[in-house]
């Protein structure tokens, strides 16, 4: 049966969830990295073990929130993790202990991954039809990116409102105080955003029914484990992941390297994030009207190339140029890699109504990196403080890019002329 795609209005509401509901515990982190390790008092590699500790949550997210998403409807779902992890920004605000603040990601692991991860894949895939699933994961990853961007944006201005006009000498608390009203004001905007999609994020009820199962069989999940998309997306994703990870990094090395201030070292991480909607949107529709697949492997090249730049040193300390015409071609290359690895599953031959026990699965493996990337990351700038440990990191982003790149080229050759799976 043939099904209208749901408004454009959907999608929007989509790629406002799908980045309101990370901004408390990454996109924040990654913008105002030396702030956030400054006020909470911690190290590189103890801010990568509170990622670790939302990655091992995550792991078990994953699986539990996969099923859950093939019975429930996507808009309650979403709606719920989008206040529950709201909720979570009020003690992120008071600064708490180390172990407290581990606490917190494992609470974020619960909230953002088994409520909201696989809800959100679905419905994109919904959205996107049988025709227009990179267009629909491009402009979701992109979108997602821009509200990332507005985000970052939005809390340097706050953060610059509440200090002194020069950084350099800001004390603790002044940081606290002013880096507090970043996290709040988040927080009310992720609340909102819940509101929104409770309300307006609606399917229509025949293609609903199509898509939700009253119950999940044994012999549904080993069917989907016997598909081969399933387990080369694993390790597709998990190349790609940590190559998003690793561009956490960039604001630290704009510190570092660099030597910018806390609130310029910030706008580096917000304008990395506005070269991603660039490159979401275009990849989407670029990628539609020839092989996704093909333009997956792309991205994975590209990332290589990125990455060897900065880790051989031909970035040099002094070419500010340089340095951000180096973010763009490692940033291409990740969020190209990262806006398409979902859009091929249509091509991999993964059924719609069991998206959300595909995507637990997948997932599994694919975000590992929650667990290892932040303190692999930490170790490796900690033992080796300044340019020395930042190209130990780009390094590690070069081995995963060639291995991501590998498998998908095999992922390529074996489902790039195939035609997608038609709707269950």
């Amino acid at each position: 049966m043939k099904y209208s795609r749901p408004p454009w209005y959907f999608l929007a509401l989509l790629i406002l969830a799908g980045e309101s509901v990370f901004i408390l515990p990454f996109v924040l982190a990654r913008v105002f990295r030396p702030t956030v390790l400054d006020t909470f008092e911690l190290t590189n590699v103890e801010l990568g073990l509170c990622f670790s500790v939302y990655g091992f949550v995550a792991l078990f997210a994953y699986l539990a929130g996969g099923p859950l998403a093939d019975r429930y409807p996507p808009r309650k779902l979403i709606a719920i993790a989008l206040w529950t992890t709201a909720l979570g920004g009020i003690l992120f605000a008071s600064f708490p202990s180390y172990e407290v603040l581990k606490i917190l990601y494992g609470y974020w692991g619960v909230t953002t991954i088994f409520l909201f991860w696989a809800p959100m894949i679905k419905a994109t895939r919904v959205w996107g039809g049988e025709a227009s699933q990179g267009k629909a994961f491009g402009f979701l990853d992109g979108g997602r990116g821009l509200v990332g961007a507005l985000f970052g944006s939005m809390g340097v201005y706050i953060f610059s409102f509440f200090i002194p006009a020069d950084d350099m000498l800001l004390t603790l608390e002044e940081s606290r105080n002013a880096f507090s009203n970043v996290i709040l004001y988040s927080s009310g905007t992720v609340a909102l955003v819940g509101v929104l999609v409770w309300f307006f994020l609606r399917i229509d009820q025949d293609r609903q029914k199509s898509i939700i199962l009253e119950r999940i069989t044994p012999t549904q999940i080993r069917e989907v484990m016997r598909l081969p998309a399933v387990w080369l997306l694993m390790v597709i994703i998990l190349c790609a992941y940590v190559g998003y990870k690793i561009t956490d990094v960039f604001s630290l090395y704009a510190r570092d390297v660099m030597n910018y201030t806390q609130v310029e070292s910030a706008g580096i991480g917000t304008f990395l994030l506005y070269i991603r909607p660039a490159v979401g949107v275009a990849i989407g529709v670029i990628a539609d009207r020839s092989r996704t697949t093909l333009w997956l492997l792309l991205g994975f090249v590209i990332a290589f190339l990125g990455a060897v730049l900065f880790a051989t040193g031909a970035v040099p300390g002094t070419s500010t140029f340089l340095f951000v015409l180096s973010i763009i071609v490692v940033a291409t290359g990740v969020y190209a890699a990262r806006s398409l690895y979902f859009a091929v599953m249509d091509l991999g031959k993964i059924p719609l109504a069991l998206t959300g026990t595909a995507v637990g699965l997948i997932s599994l493996v694919g975000f590992t990196p929650d667990i290892f990337a932040g303190p692999a990351m930490g170790y490796l700038l900690d033992r080796s403080p300044g340019v020395s440990g930042h190209r130990d990191v780009f390094w590690m982003l070069a081995v995963f890019s060639a291995l991501g790149g590998g498998v998908a080229f095999y992922y390529h050759r074996v489902f790039g002329k195939t035609l997608p799976q038609r709707r269950l």
